[in-house]
């Protein structure tokens, strides 16, 4: 009977441990000085090595060989999942005190230790406190966080880092190699990925595949991708191509296929997550899809989540306003309405193009006529120029964090300054934060409108013609809102 290759692989010595060197150097160290703690703590994510080092300490402590398929009386491996009861832990404490048969030391292995009881933590602790001179404990744990502090306190804790996809695929490769496993890069590149930082996981899904492997092809991207359910990378590359096209008849025409396909709808959003993740830098205006992505990968139907998340980013138009239909309870004539609003004072009107471009509110003028501020040095603005549209494309391309945030935002020109609503207080703090007004400057000067006074209003765009501003008055407040044309 063939050994699983994650076993027959299994490192040996501290010096095999792969990905690790920063917990065996130190340890190597500690074990040639001869100093060795009474109780050692293993933390780090599934797969990367916690229960080898283990087991290799415990050799090294006691100057034995490390073989696998040998046991020694005086090192003790014990499964916290099963044996997580305080009678367990009593009974533990009991034999610990019994001296080694053999060896200098008689040594605990304690795997997935956060598994205890609480009952169960409190007997051991007394014990790592006041260990007897021939004892050592090993604990190791994927989820150090369920760990008592007093029991981390007496511990000396290393922490393992999952495996990086390039030390995974070089790993892989000398496997494939040593046993004779045809294999291509690009199917090579996958496994490691798929192993999500687990040495054992990846090592496993090799041995899996190389059962299905053609004897002549060997494993291929392909017959990896349809084995794990998974997308071909086209795919994938395809359905992000659609998103920033805004091609919404490709995005459902993609989505649909994956489906037709048997491509499970969390696998797709998970290597959707991953390629995004690793654009992010030459692509920051993905960040926010990223962002999505996550929520998506939560919801209980992934696949609708999915299509409204790419749909919705696609199916944004340039939009006109519109205001809010008011209730049936205002019934004055329009007449009557226009007669009760003053008329609006005319303004330097910016492009046709522009977006809602709005009238100023007459209690804001009357406040600015009651303190007026002192004039500031500013440079020449060109806001007869300005192109609110590309404004906002550009903060997209350039700066999405404003981005956001304008793209939410009214605006209105009064000679040299630029008024932006900001639509609540929240958003006008945040364009008001020094970093975001360079961004802001950068960006105006960037389309030719030049150096405006910005100045930013934490309330929505007042309406814009008298009819509006009157039924805003009569309701107490009122906005106008965006639909499609």
């Amino acid at each position: 009977m063939s050994k699983a290759l994650y076993r027959k692989y299994r490192s040996r010595t501290l010096a095999d441990i792969l990905g690790q060197k920063h917990v065996t150097d130190i340890l190597t160290r500690s074990l040639a000085a001869g100093r060795i703690a009474h109780a050692y703590l293993l933390t780090g994510p599934r797969g990367v090595g916690k229960t080898s080092i283990a087991r290799i300490l415990a050799h090294e402590i006691n100057q034995l060989p490390y073989d696998e398929e040998t046991s020694h009386l005086d090192i003790i491996e014990i499964d916290a999942a099963s044996n997580n009861g305080v009678e367990d832990v009593r009974d533990l404490r009991e034999k610990v005190q019994i001296a080694p048969v053999s060896s200098a030391k008689k040594i605990y292995i304690i795997d997935e230790v956060h598994m205890l009881s609480k009952a169960a933590f409190n007997a051991l602790l007394k014990t790592l406190e006041e260990p007897p001179e021939h004892a050592v404990f090993i604990l190791a744990t994927t989820d150090a966080d369920k760990l008592p502090a007093t029991i981390i306190s007496r511990t000396q804790r290393f922490s393992l880092r999952a495996i990086s996809p390039a030390d995974a695929k070089a790993h892989l490769a000398f496997i494939a190699k040593e046993e004779g496993i045809t294999i291509s890069d690009e199917a090579l590149e996958i496994v490691a990925r798929r192993g999500d930082g687990s040495f054992r996981d990846s090592i496993s899904l090799l041995d899996q595949l190389r059962s299905l492997a053609d004897s002549k092809e060997g494993i291929t991207k392909e017959l990896v991708e349809e084995s794990l359910g998974l997308a071909p990378i086209e795919h994938v590359e395809k359905l992000l191509a659609a998103y920033e096209n805004k091609d919404i008849k490709a995005i459902v025409s993609l989505i649909d296929q994956g489906e037709h396909s048997g491509i499970q709808p969390s696998v797709l959003v998970s290597q959707l997550i991953q390629t995004v993740r690793d654009r992010i830098a030459e692509k920051p205006q993905l960040l926010p899809l990223l962002d999505q992505l996550l929520d998506v990968a939560k919801s209980s139907q992934p696949g609708l989540k999915l299509l409204t998340t790419l749909a919705s980013h696609a199916a944004q138009k340039p939009k006109t306003a519109a205001l809010v239909s008011a209730p049936a309870e205002v019934s004055a004539p329009v007449e009557e309405l226009k007669k009760m609003t003053p008329a609006p004072r005319a303004t330097a009107s910016p492009s046709p193009e522009s977006n809602r471009p709005v009238a100023k509110q007459p209690e804001r003028k009357a406040a600015e006529q009651a303190s007026p501020e002192p004039p500031k040095q500013r440079g020449p603005a060109n806001l007869q120029a300005l192109d609110w549209q590309a404004f906002i494309d550009y903060t997209h391309q350039n700066y999405v964090a404003i981005y956001s945030v304008l793209s939410k935002c009214g605006y209105e020109v009064d000679g040299d300054k630029l008024i932006i609503y900001t639509v609540n207080n929240f958003y006008k703090k945040k364009l008001d934060d020094a970093k975001y007004r360079v961004n802001i400057a950068m960006s105006l000067k960037a389309i030719g409108a030049g150096d405006p006074e910005i100045e930013t209003i934490g309330t929505p765009p007042p309406p814009k013609d008298s009819t509006a501003a009157a039924v805003a008055a009569i309701m107490g407040g009122g906005e106008e809102v965006s639909v499609d044309a």
